[in-house]
């Protein structure tokens, strides 16, 4: 699996615009969807089978990127919506979570890349109506949406096998948000394109594009491909490329605390971290990253203490 992600050839954005959008045969990820309306009466349950069905089609056979994926190198993620109010019928306010993962070379192991929550959005759906995106327009605010993620599940996972290869992906999830931020269909205007609002879409993308937080996208590359990758034949190299990784993201989250890829981040990874250092026989090394992390993701802190035990 490694060999095609790390050979990934760099296209100019204007390529990456003609082609992203097409519906071809290069599907790139491979989602479980999952729409809940616990909170809310609907009249007609199959109108949410049904938009669940739609969302999972729309990730899963659209060609978002230029490159030839094999059907076990897609991307994994999961996407769980859902419905918090049904303001009229087919208009629809929403909050979803998105899991990413990305295989561990040479095992069957499948590690969280990213877990991030979208608290509050709005949209429209028919049954009748297909979902339909382009990466140069608005078409609806739940297209852009999933485009948006779409394009920051694939940004990141290029970040974990190549030192800053998410880039042109970053750049298409910025015309997502401009375009959305600026679309005239006042019944889908959403602050979180904006900055304001629930805001996790406006900063996230900010977050991993500001050079001077670089150190998040340089510490996935060191985390995964030079750490995680290599555990199995050399764990000690392996713990002391994620100790950099970690090094650079505490940096990071130092110059903006309160970051929210690095909440994410940790909310993807603190138990996978545990247990990486929790058999390290180095005291040193474990004190340092408990220290270290206790300071930087303190909401986790108990997990990390159990590293010393």
């Amino acid at each position: 699996m490694l060999p095609l992600r790390k050979l990934l050839a760099a296209l100019p954005i204007c390529a990456l615009l003609l082609l992203a959008g097409s519906v071809a045969h290069a599907q790139e990820l491979l989602a479980e969807v999952r729409v809940s309306t616990e909170n809310v009466t609907i009249s007609d349950p199959t109108i949410v089978t049904q938009m669940q069905n739609d969302i999972r089609t729309f990730l899963n056979n659209r060609a978002w990127t230029t490159q030839t994926y094999r059907p076990e190198e897609r991307i994994r993620l999961k996407v769980f919506i859902g419905i918090t109010g049904i303001p009229q019928n087919g208009t629809y306010n929403a909050t979803m979570r998105l899991i990413s993962t990305r295989p561990v070379y040479g095992t069957g192991y499948d590690t969280n890349v990213i877990s991030v929550v979208d608290r509050s959005f709005n949209f429209n759906y028919s049954p009748q109506n297909p979902l339909d995106f382009s990466p140069n327009s608005f078409v609806s605010n739940l297209s852009s949406l999933l485009g948006y993620y779409a394009y920051i599940v694939i940004g990141l996972d290029r970040d974990t096998f190549a030192r800053l290869g998410g880039t042109p992906y970053y750049e298409l999830a910025r015309n997502v948000v401009n375009y959305s931020a600026g679309q005239t269909q006042t019944n889908e205007a959403d602050e979180g394109w904006r900055g304001t609002g629930s805001r996790e879409r406006h900063f996230l993308l900010d977050n991993i594009t500001d050079p001077q937080l670089e150190a998040f996208r340089t510490g996935l590359y060191a985390y995964y491909r030079q750490g995680m990758d290599v555990f199995i034949e050399k764990p000690e190299a392996a713990r002391a490329s994620v100790m950099t990784a970690l090094t650079g993201v505490q940096k990071a989250a130092l110059i903006r605390p309160g970051t929210l890829f690095a909440r994410a981040f940790f909310d993807a990874k603190s138990d996978e971290i545990a247990n990486i250092f929790r058999t390290s026989q180095d005291a040193q090394q474990k004190q340092q990253l408990v220290t270290m992390l206790t300071e930087v993701d303190p909401g986790n802190s108990a997990k990390y203490q159990t590293v010393l035990k």
